[in-house]
């Protein structure tokens, strides 16, 4: 009886399957990079008169367009004027309109982070005394609704079509050169291509509304598409669809006038093909490195080509994964060999190297600390990530093992096709109408009883179940990777928490005001962290000492630090300064004269070197 899969194994693909699906689906609104960590007037502030414009702090840049700021009236009136726009640094601000009543009003902001990802919420403040409001703050997301669901299963058939196509014209280049005549094989890389391609044209489409409206009738406003050409991820997409072009004259010559080539032009022409197609596979996955998290924060410079070694690394893997499960089962004139088996076995483990060694980078710079695998969403999926590749290259060993075992009936298959060989050619002398016939019944019956003899083979029927297994992981592995590209990585998530906590500190039991912020100023010994104690952080004189520490902890003493108070509302300041250096680490100032209550922003600039310098800020309640 010819064997069929285990119906262990079939069950394992299709739970692993039903997996991948929830996470796509369940994935819900994008928690992107940019996080809001200050505001003027203050979430929740009841300020005495109304201030004529309203400042958003954000943790890192982010995009704007016209609609991206607005402020509501108790009753929903927009009362926001003008376009918002860059008030300093990472802080932004639109105009309010004048005589506004008392009452409650709700600040709804929708931006997009350097990451690409969109940023929404809402807070409220008061002038005079709250009041009642018609304008529900509950529900602010973005990248939600239809169109987020609909652009997240883009995202992950664009990378699943990267995966295929790159990994599978790797396999037939590198493992398997007989490959480039299979017709499974032909069809697996072609439709990587289509997929990428398709999935790259729908997410150019629906960008505009997955980053604003989320409305479906907004995928088709040329307008809005537009606008997304001229940002960065419209431009790594476009970029993509030309690269696709140089793709598709590959995978043309590969199956084309590569296949008929002879073994030694073969040869020749496959280091020219593997030249050309790794220019073309690290060109799209440049593409996304330079859109997404790798883009900014720390190391960009660093990160970009790391990303781009971890995509190709995948792809060779996964891909080659998918090619070589394909050979198994759908290629029965061209059988696949041992020692196409071994060569993708070593390029596997050679990518593995290569994901173990760019993942560390990247989970550091991510994460920043250890409890942020467990505190942080991404940290959470990074650790489900981590289990499902061990799990692979666990099963990838099985997988070895089998392909040990099967070198040793190759040699056995050989014979039949000399024999079938001598059987053409003793019936090339006899009628030719009825040496096709019979040819093409030969041809029938060998086919059959070949297949019949490699199902029958324990160690390919082996190592065809193994591969099937890891495909199956592999699924579930990729959507895991694209909810990971669509989540705020940990360490930004943790300084916006910190920085948020930091900026609503309220004075405590004597009326002292601490605020904690950290630095970066980009030197080599330019991080740490500022802590400004006001005391009593009242209207009139104040008592302020700062205090620089290392990450560590410990005092930092650095050559220059200065602080600066302003209230935006009511136009008055930048009010500079300058503290006198106490001790290691502390700096001091008395009779700070603050004259007026509100939510001041302070901003304190520290200079770790010669040219080393940056200014970090909150805003606090003073008064």
């Amino acid at each position: 009886m010819t064997p069929t899969i285990a119906p262990r194994v079939r069950t394992l693909v299709l739970l692993l399957l039903a997996a991948a699906g929830l996470l796509l689906a369940g994935a819900g609104p994008v928690s992107a990079h940019a996080a809001l960590t200050g505001s003027d007037p203050q979430q929740g502030a009841v300020v005495e008169q109304a201030p004529d414009r309203i400042s958003l702090t954000f943790s890192e840049e982010v995009a704007l367009s016209d609609d991206s700021v607005r402020v509501l009236a108790p009753d929903g009136e927009r009362v926001d004027t003008g376009k918002p726009a860059s008030a300093s640094g990472t802080t932004y601000a639109v105009g309010l309109a004048g005589d506004l009543a008392d009452g409650t009003y709700t600040v709804s902001y929708q931006v997009v982070s350097a990451d690409s990802h969109p940023v929404a919420g809402a807070f409220t403040f008061s002038v005079g005394a709250p009041s009642a409001t018609s304008v529900s703050v509950s529900g602010e997301t973005a990248g939600g609704g239809a169109v987020g669901v609909l652009y997240g299963l883009g995202r992950y058939l664009s990378y699943a079509g990267f995966v295929v196509m790159v990994g599978g014209g790797a396999f037939v280049l590198a493992c398997w050169q007989r490959g480039s005549g299979v017709r499974a094989v032909q069809r697996l890389v072609v439709s990587g291509w289509v997929t990428l391609t398709a999935a790259t044209l729908a997410l150019l489409l629906m960008r505009g509304s997955y980053t604003g409206s989320g409305k479906v009738g907004d995928i088709v406003d040329l307008e809005l598409l537009g606008d997304v050409l001229q940002t960065k991820t419209g431009a790594a997409l476009v970029s993509r669809l030309l690269l696709l072009a140089a793709a598709a004259l590959f995978i043309a010559v590969l199956f084309g006038a590569y296949d008929k080539r002879e073994d030694q032009e073969k040869r020749d022409l496959t280091f020219g093909l593997a030249i050309g197609g790794t220019v073309v596979a690290t060109g799209l996955a440049a593409s996304w490195a330079m859109s997404e998290h790798a883009s900014t924060g720390l190391q960009p410079g660093i990160a970009m080509p790391v990303d781009v070694v971890h995509l190709l690394a995948a792809a060779a893997w996964l891909g080659g994964l998918t090619a070589l499960l394909v050979a198994l089962y759908r290629s029965p004139e061209t059988p696949v060999d041992g020692t196409a088996v071994r060569r993708f076995s070593a390029l596997a483990f050679g990518s593995v190297i290569a994901l173990v060694l760019t993942g560390v980078y990247q989970s550091w710079r991510q994460l920043g600390s250890w409890s942020a695998f467990t505190e942080t969403r991404y940290g959470q999926l990074l650790l489900v990530k981590l289990g499902l590749v061990a799990l692979l290259v666990g099963v990838a060993w099985i997988s070895r093992r089998w392909t040990a075992r099967l070198a040793e009936t190759v040699s056995a298959e050989a014979a039949p096709r000399k024999e079938k060989a001598a059987v053409k050619a003793a019936a090339a002398g006899a009628d030719p109408q009825r040496a096709a016939q019979l040819a093409r019944q030969r041809a029938a019956m060998d086919t059959a009883r070949q297949k019949r003899l490699r199902d029958a083979d324990p160690n390919r029927f082996g190592l065809r179940r193994s591969v099937l297994a890891e495909a199956g992981i592999a699924l579930v592995l990729l959507a895991v990777t694209t909810a990971l590209t669509s989540t705020e990585p940990g360490r930004t998530e943790q300084d916006a928490a910190r920085a948020t906590a930091a900026s609503s500190s309220a004075a405590d039991a004597s009326g002292a005001l601490t605020l904690d912020m950290a630095f970066d100023t980009g030197g080599a010994d330019g991080k740490g962290v500022v802590r400004i104690e006001l005391d009593p952080a009242r209207v009139g004189a104040n008592e302020m000492h700062v205090y620089a520490t290392r990450p560590n902890g410990r005092a930092f003493d650095v050559p220059e630090v200065k602080v600066a108070f302003t209230l935006a509302s009511q136009d008055i300041g930048p009010l500079p300064v300058v503290p006198d250096h106490i001790t290691t680490g502390h700096w001091s100032a008395s009779g700070v004269q603050l004259p007026m209550a509100g939510d001041w922003k302070i901003a304190v600039t520290v200079r770790t070197s010669d040219i080393d310098q940056t200014t970090v800020s909150k805003n606090a309640q003073i008064g």
